[in-house]
This record gives structure tokens, sequence and C-alpha cells, in this order.
């Protein structure tokens, strides 16, 4: 019992000391667990008027919508969960699929009685937010995809043989051990190579962001994020075949130095109505390496 507290008391440190060293989001916003099955989904919810969903991706949280967040509540109810399995959330030992996080997503928009949304998507939030665009086409108003591909959709196969992807592979009790005390190395390998310009993922964002992937199950709960893409190829496929392209319409944002105008070629896979659009000087990491013009490019879209 007495190591379980001090575990327990480790990780309230490790979060409280994260928290400090980004930018908090506005003290109007609150916070609110919700339970969505077997996780507990950590949620910010703030602002008033029409509902905008933020979902995140791999090596950051939901805290990397701030300054979109922050300027856009000024005239919308803006929802911002952590993933299950990273962040704040619970680390459940399975449901890393696309379709079953995609729930987790209905649940907490059903507890806010939330009944339509515009969304804006990053990374593997793009795939989350695509399972559940595509189950529930009447609860999203508009989609912005920002700069990660989605499984199935498109040129996915070719995508894979990309090797800057390695890590999709990547996972398992021996990876999981080859990490563990390490996680700020394994995650610099992201914020490095993914990046137009590393020193824009500042040092505090990345001590933020390793202190939370270092909670006790988070680097299993990543891994998993990514062993799951075969299933999540095969549930987008039939999500298609069934329902048809998305109808709402979509931006498809790449960075300049990443994905650029190739988000918006694989959308139109997947979307009839699709806009491209760059985020100029940026990598993968839109949100730190320029989030004036991510700002700018989602608001206008919305707007």
């Amino acid at each position: 019992m007495f190591m379980r507290m001090v575990a327990c008391a480790a990780v309230v440190i490790a979060t409280q000391t994260a928290r400090a060293d980004v930018a908090p989001f506005p003290p109007s916003f609150e916070m609110r667990e919700v339970q969505a099955n077997d996780a507990t989904i950590h949620v910010r919810i703030g602002g008033k008027g029409p509902a905008v969903l933020m979902l995140h991706g791999y090596g950051e949280t939901g805290d990397m919508w701030e300054p979109l967040a922050a300027e856009m509540a000024k005239d919308h109810t803006i929802i911002v969960p952590d993933l299950r399995g990273m962040g704040l959330s619970s680390h459940p030992a399975d449901g890393y699929d696309k379709k079953t996080q995609a729930g987790d997503i209905e649940t907490v928009l059903r507890s806010l009685n939330i009944q339509s949304v515009d969304l804006v998507t990053h990374d593997i939030g793009n795939m989350v937010g695509f399972a559940f665009a595509v189950q529930h086409p009447d609860q999203v108003s508009r989609f912005v995809l920002i700069d990660a591909p989605v499984p199935g959709v498109g040129p996915w196969e070719e995508i894979l043989k990309n090797p800057l992807l390695w890590h999709f592979r990547f996972g398992g009790p021996d990876m999981e051990r080859l990490v563990a005390g390490r996680e700020r190395i394994y995650l610099d390998r992201f914020w490095n190579d993914f990046s137009a310009d590393p020193s824009r993922f500042d040092e505090a964002s990345r001590e933020h962001y390793a202190a939370l992937y270092a909670l006790p199950g988070a680097m299993h709960s990543g891994f998993a994020q990514f062993a799951a893409f075969d299933q999540d190829a095969v549930d987008n496929k039939a999500f298609l075949e069934i329902s048809g392209k998305l109808k709402m319409p979509v931006l498809a944002l790449g960075g300049e130095k990443s994905f650029g105008l190739q988000m918006a070629a694989v959308m139109r896979f997947a979307a009839d109505n699709v806009t491209e659009g760059v985020i100029p000087g940026s990598g993968h990491w839109i949100m730190e390496e320029n989030p004036e013009a991510t700002v700018k490019a989602v608001t206008a879209f919305l707007k």
C-alpha cells in the first residue's frame, strides 16, 4: 500500500510539473474526467458558441491546442480531450484502434450534450477524427485534418514504405524496456526529425510532454496507437465502402517541410469537398513551428 501511495504521488508531481512548463489554457476553461467505456478521458472545455472539437496526436497531448483554443474560445465552445492512453487520460490495456477511440469521443460529446461540432485534428487525432466523422457525418459540420495520413486511405501502403516512419512497427515488451527511463531520448527523435527547425519545438514543451509520456503505462499506450494501424486500415476501408466519401467541407493542411499538399491529395480519396492548404516554414509540429499561420488558416476555414 505504501509503495502504491508513493507511485501515485510521483504521478501527481510529474503532472503538475509538466503543466507548469507550457502556456496553460485560459482560466475560464474547466477540466473534466469523462468515463468512456474502459477509459477515463481528460477533457478541457471553455468558451461559448458553436462547438469545436480538437484532437491531438502522438508526442503531444491536448495541450498543443492552447493557442488555437484561446483564440477560438472568444466565440466558440471548445472541447479538447486527451486521447485514451495519452496525457492525463487513463491507460487501459487495449482499445487503441481508432474506431474504439471514436467511441470515446462520441461519449465525451454526449456527456456535454453537444450534437454537432467542427472537428480540428492533427497526427493520430486525424485518424480518430476520421473514424468519428465517417461513422457520424451528421455530427461534423466541417473537418480540418493536419499533417498525417489516415490508415487505409489513398496511397497508404506507399506511405508506409517511407523509412522515416519506422516507428509505426516499433513496439512490444522489448521496445518498451529499451525506452523505459529514456522517454525524452525517444521523443526527441520525433520532435527533431519531423521539424523544419527543431529549435522551434522549445525546451519547455519537450520537458512538458516527456514528463507526461513517462507516466506509468504511457509508452505502452503510445506504441499501441501505432500497432492498431493495420486494423484501422481495415476499418476505414469498410467505412468508406458502406458510407461513401465524406460530404462535409474538409480542409487538409500540411506543413511545408512535411506532408504539404500531399495531405489534400490523400484526403480526396475519402472526401468530396477538400480545400488544400500549406503551413509555411513548418514541419509536422505546426502549432509549435508556426502557430500564427495555423490559427489563421483554421479560423478562416471554420468561419
